[in-house]
């Protein structure tokens, strides 16, 4: 895995956990559960900000031409228009005036308002027909006229003509008609590198274009966008007037498809992939409608889950044999707790043990989130190790650049250690008296402030002195233990345990199992794991604090990302030791189910 991918995998979910905003899963037609992906738009963790421009192209073999229209409240499709099969290249523009040419800022061809060539796209048309029945009449009427198109205004069809910079250019038009323009919700679509209209758009604010490429009819298509190659269809819209946002609108189970192999890897082991598959299939569905202010449901960065579609046509990059197989055979499933979609973080490495996510994020881990408690990985053999040096001057200063211990000076440090052995918080201790505490997470969080990769490390070598006090001023969390026992000693899970029936059959538990006491009564144990009886995780604090000074402060540790839910190295580990995908999600999120949407 090249350390390229580590980091990506590593950033991904890297959010405090919230109760979910999930809007009401769509099911089209086909009985699929659809999905809005935004690819470009002003959400900030897009890459690619809204667009003067968007380009489509047909990948080879998988549909040609393409279908103009609306997606429908169950997201199906509704037909408007179309282009014939040998147009293979469109644009999708904002109706003003643009030209096309090279983009020195962009670094390639595109139709933008900063360009001087001579092919433009201009925002005056002259009406020549309007009231036509269908588009079949207007694209036929459109023929008779030089620069005729159709476009779709206000729910009715017309044919407009020509493309000019200014309303005195239109009225110079050979033809007789009214001079039009759009809305400032308008869009055009032209072939690409051309001044030739194929669809025009309007119909006002909160309206979207959908573009459905193959107009053959094609089974499955793929369409380039931004140098990757997507199934499904788009959205375009001018969500406040301006640029254009651009969604892509795919399948729960091709938007899987192109999650996992840029999460892990493409060639990882089957029963990893499928561990990252449930786990992006889980992440999705809770956090349906998330963005829905921006007009799709999630993003395609590392802040939702990296997203790419078919990917950039190299093996490394793209979807392979291994990660479709993946969800393939894990359609449908997702992970529960309580009967409820569970929360699924995932990142990089752990270096040795995930941490309680109440340490890290504040979440509450004994009620919320109980699968989050952290566990001890005996399986990860990647090495993660890391080392980040600073002079006492160094730390100094790096600490007064985020706002603390200015007009003083560097005493020591004081870290606490949770009892897995990761920092969960860091007091800086100067030598006017002061102090100030820093925790995993925040806008100064721990591996932001020292730059180090994680919070599983040592200074200076300095290791756990169990008495020490507490410094974190995070109240431990109660605990009053599992309450089952066999043979006297306290159990954490179900996991593996048989049951024998009054006739002497042997079965493992699984399912619902009941308890039912000497006295009769019955107790369910439907979501006993690691946790208390109350479904907390009981008191991770006190693994201890070090106290470190010096004239150098050496980080050396191990991990990378946010130390919660699931281990992608862990998960590889697993796989490769024969354990299959369900193994690997109940150990790293104690307590949940794997099981059929």
């Amino acid at each position: 895995m090249s350390k390229k991918l580590l980091k990506l995998a590593a950033a991904a979910l890297a959010l405090c956990l919230a109760a979910p905003t999930a809007g009401a899963v769509t099911t089209n037609d086909d009985g699929e559960i659809m999905i809005r992906v935004g690819l470009a738009s002003a959400y900030y963790h897009n890459a690619n900000g809204e667009l003067e421009a968007a380009h489509l192209e047909n990948e080879d073999g998988y549909g040609a031409g393409y279908r103009f229209g609306y997606y429908d409240s169950n997201l199906d499709f509704v037909e408007l228009g179309y282009t014939d099969t040998r147009t293979t290249k469109a644009a999708v523009l904002k109706t003003e005036n643009l030209w096309y040419g090279y983009s020195s800022s962009l670094s390639k061809n595109t139709y933008s308002s900063s360009i001087d060539s001579d092919i433009l796209v201009g925002c005056y048309h002259v009406l020549v027909e309007e009231d036509l029945r269908n588009f079949e009449q207007a694209r036929e009427a459109a023929e008779d006229y030089e620069d005729g198109f159709v476009a779709y205004i206000d729910g009715e069809y017309q044919v407009r003509a020509g493309s000019f910079e200014t309303k005195e250019d239109a009225l110079r038009y050979g033809e007789s008609g009214e001079v039009v323009g759009t809305s400032a919700y308008g869009l055009t679509v032209v072939e690409t590198g051309t001044d030739h209209i194929l669809f025009q758009y309007d119909e006002g604010q909160g309206t979207k274009l959908a573009i459905q490429p193959g107009a053959d009819g094609a089974r499955e298509t793929r369409t380039w966008f931004s140098n990757y190659n997507y199934r499904g269809g788009f959205e375009y819209f001018r969500r406040t007037g301006g640029n254009v946002t651009v969604v892509n609108v795919v399948s729960l189970e091709d938007y899987v498809n192109g999650v996992i192999c840029y999460e892990m890897g493409p060639s990882w082991p089957l029963e990893a992939l499928k561990a990252q598959a449930v786990c992006a299939r889980t992440y999705v569905l809770r956090n349906l409608g998330t963005h829905s202010s921006y007009g799709f449901d999630i993003c395609n960065s590392t802040y939702c889950q990296v997203y790419y579609g078919m990917g950039n046509g190299t093996a490394s990059y793209s979807p392979s044999a291994t990660s479709m197989q993946a969800v393939e055979e894990t359609e449908g499933m997702v992970v529960t707790y309580n009967g409820k979609l569970a929360e699924t973080p995932y990142s990089a490495s752990f270096g040795g043990a995930s941490e309680d996510a109440y340490y890290v994020w504040g979440s509450d881990t004994t009620n919320t989130y109980p699968y989050l408690c952290g566990v001890e990985d005996p399986y990860e053999t990647y090495d993660s190790s890391y080392t980040v040096s600073y002079t006492a001057s160094q730390l100094e200063k790096r600490l007064q650049s985020y706002g603390y211990g200015t007009s003083t000076s560097l005493d020591y440090l004081e870290l606490e250690y949770s009892k897995l052995g990761n920092v969960i918080a860091v007091t800086i201790h100067w030598k006017n008296g002061k102090t100030n505490s820093i925790y995993p997470s925040g806008s100064n969080a721990i591996r932001s402030v020292f730059d180090v990769n994680s919070i599983r490390f040592t200074v200076n070598g300095e290791t756990v002195n169990p008495s020490s006090k507490s410094v974190s001023g995070r109240s431990a969390k109660s605990t009053s233990g599992s309450g089952l026992t066999v043979n006297g000693d306290s159990v954490d899970s179900l996991d593996g345990m048989y049951v024998i029936s009054g006739s002497g059959t042997v079965s493992a538990i699984e399912d619902e199992p009941y308890l039912v006491s000497g006295s009769g009564d019955i107790t369910a144990l439907e979501d006993f794991s690691g946790s208390d009886s109350s479904g907390g995780c009981g008191s991770n604090q006190g693994g201890g604090t070090v106290t470190v000074s010096g004239s150098s402060y050496v980080f050396e540790g191990a991990g990378y990302g946010h130390q919660i839910g699931m281990s992608q190295w862990g998960a590889n580990a697993m796989a490769k030791q024969g354990f299959d995908y369900k193994d690997i999600i109940t150990f790293y999120y104690p307590g949940v189910k794997v099981t059929r949407y």
